[in-house]
């Protein structure tokens, strides 16, 4: 997506954004504004709410407390929300925000920590992860925030799993090998990408993921990968061989 108005800053807020009708922020964003970017009456900043699109919006008001603005002009449409959904056991500190930025700036639809045997992180903050993903999308110019769920447990997510959904397993154990061939036969399917933990699945949990009829196990290449890495490289090569790159 081309940059739009890139100069200005741009919230995530929970107002439905409609012609002619004020916004209203909350505290703590009125004070980022007035107070952290020192913005003042008659400044422009972009609004956008995962429904409306993104809008350009001046500042009638700038106190720290309360800043209210007016919508002048819709500048993006709202674009069609993401089907991709996509797994990964929770890493710990920076290297677990840094997999929900990048989650965010690949396109996913849907954000869901799994807890595996290896998992490092058992207790997550979901706010956190929320106001990452928020973050991620304000700074990137994505319209659609993913939604984060819940951390669930590998048992529980295999015994709720759609039927009509594929599941794609970066698996470790694979021998090296181009993934294109086997995401190629999946473009018309709705799909998931399922990333393990630092080092790897159990040889109990690749069994039982491997024996499951929607289970497709990719090689994600010759080396060893950390599990942010393989998260960005596995949502890449879908993207560009059966997502929104094509």
């Amino acid at each position: 997506m081309p940059r739009t108005h890139a100069t200005l800053p741009r919230l995530y807020v929970a107002s439905d954004l409609v012609a002619g009708a004020p916004v209203d922020l909350g505290k703590d964003q009125s004070l980022y504004l007035a107070a952290v970017l020192r913005k003042v009456v008659g400044d422009e900043v972009v609004l956008f709410n995962g429904r409306d699109g993104a809008w350009r919006a001046r500042m009638t008001s700038d106190s720290k407390r309360s800043v209210s603005l007016d919508l002048l002009e819709q500048i993006a449409p709202q674009p069609a929300p993401s089907d991709l959904w996509y797994g990964f056991a929770p890493l710990k500190s920076e290297r677990l925000d840094y997999v929900i930025q990048k989650a965010v700036e690949m396109g996913v639809g849907t954000i869901q920590p799994v807890l595996t045997q290896f998992t490092q992180v058992s207790r997550l903050k979901h706010e956190r992860l929320v106001a990452n993903a928020v973050e991620a999308a304000e700074q990137c110019e994505v319209l659609n925030v993913p939604t984060v769920a819940p951390e669930i447990s590998l048992s529980a997510l295999l015994d709720t799993w759609p039927s009509d959904r594929r599941l794609i397993l970066a698996d470790e154990g694979a021998a090296s090998a181009s993934p294109v061939e086997r995401l190629a036969g999946l473009a018309s399917e709705k799909i998931g990408l399922l990333i393990g933990p630092e080092g790897g699945f159990s040889d109990t949990e690749r069994e039982k993921l491997l024996a499951l009829p929607y289970v497709v196990p990719i090689s994600l290449g010759p080396r060893i990968l950390r599990a942010d890495t393989a998260a960005v490289a596995g949502l890449a090569v879908i993207q560009a061989i059966i997502g929104d790159w094509r």
